[in-house]
C-alpha cells in the first residue's frame, strides 16, 4: 500500500474501533467508574500500572484494586492509615504484589500533598521540552518524583523509564486516556494542560507487529528508539493527534489478528 492508502486504512480501523464498545473489553474501563478527577487519574494510573498479561486477569485486579480502596480511590490515598494498608497485603498481579501497591499508594500521597498532582507532575516535566519526545522526557521526569521518597529498589521496575530506551507501554497508554480529547467516549480527556500532539503510541506486541507489516516501523524491538520511529510516522498522518492510531494498530493485531 502507499502512504495514502495506509493512512486511509488506518483512519477506517480507528473509528471502527475508537468507540464506547471499546470499553468493555479494555481496561480503561476502570477509571470510566468515577466522576471527580482525582479518583479518574488514579484509577486510570493503577490500572494501566498492571496492564500486561491476560487482558480479563487485568481489569479483574483493577476492580479489585478499587474495591481494595473502598472504590474511593482520591480518598483512600489521602486518608489512609496502617492498617489500610494492610488491606492491600492479599493483593498480587504477577509481579506487582502488596509491597508495590502500599508504596504506589504512598507515593500517589507524596505527590497530591507536595506536588500538586498527577497532572502537575507530567505537566512541568515537558515544560522545557517543546519536541515530539517532550511527553517521554516528563515520564521519565515523573519517575523521579514517584520514587523520591523511601521505597525498595523491587518497585521501580514498575514505572518504565523512556530515558533508558523503554517504549514505556502502560505510561503512554495512560497519558492517552487522561490526555486524549475526541468525544468519542473512550479516552477520558480530562487534563486540558497537555496537548495530544505531544502523546506517544502504547507501544506493545500487538501495536509493533502490526506496525511492521504497514510497513511504518522497522526496528524489530519494541524499546523506546522503535516508538520514536513509529511516533515520526504517525504524526505525519495526524500531527494533532497521532496516539489515535493507537486503536486501530491495536484492534488489527488484538481483534483482526492482523
Amino acid at each position: 500500500m502507499t502512504p495514502n492508502e495506509i493512512k486511509s486504512f488506518l483512519d477506517e480501523k480507528v473509528e471502527l474501533y475508537n468507540n464506547p464498545n471499546f470499553i468493555e473489553s479494555d481496561p480503561i474501563q476502570i477509571p470510566h467508574l468515577f466522576s471527580q478527577k482525582e479518583d479518574i487519574e488514579i484509577a486510570g494510573f493503577l490500572s494501566a500500572t498492571i496492564a500486561w498479561g491476560n487482558r480479563k486477569m487485568i481489569i479483574k485486579n483493577g476492580h479489585r484494586m478499587m474495591e481494595l480502596m473502598g472504590n474511593t480511590p482520591y480518598d483512600f490515598v489521602m486518608s489512609h492509615t496502617e492498617n489500610d494498608l494492610e488491606r492491600l497485603e492479599t493483593f498480587v498481579h504477577r509481579t506487582y504484589n502488596s509491597l508495590d501497591f502500599q508504596y504506589f499508594i504512598t507515593s500517589l500521597k507524596n505527590i497530591y500533598t507536595n506536588h500538586i498532582g498527577l497532572e502537575a507532575v507530567f505537566y512541568n516535566g515537558q515544560l522545557n521540552n517543546n519536541d515530539s519526545r517532550a511527553m517521554q522526557t516528563a515520564i521519565s521526569e515523573f519517575k523521579k518524583v514517584f520514587f523520591e521518597i523511601p521505597h525498595l529498589p523491587r518497585t521501580e521496575k514498575h514505572i518504565s523509564d523512556p530515558m533508558g530506551n523503554s517504549a514505556a507501554k502502560r505510561i503512554n497508554m495512560f497519558l492517552r486516556w487522561m490526555v486524549r480529547q475526541d468525544n468519542k467516549g473512550v479516552d477520558l480527556g480530562i487534563w486540558k494542560s497537555i496537548s495530544p500532539s505531544q502523546l506517544s503510541c502504547p507501544l506493545d506486541v500487538h501495536s509493533g507487529n502490526v506496525a511492521r507489516k504497514l510497513g511504518l516501523l522497522k526496528r524489530t524491538q519494541n524499546d523506546g528508539k522503535a516508538l520514536f520511529e513509529l511516533d515520526s510516522k504517525l504524526r505525519l498522518y495526524d500531527p494533532k493527534d497521532p496516539v489515535k492510531y493507537d486503536f486501530a494498530l491495536f484492534g488489527l493485531g488484538v481483534f483482526e489478528g492482523f
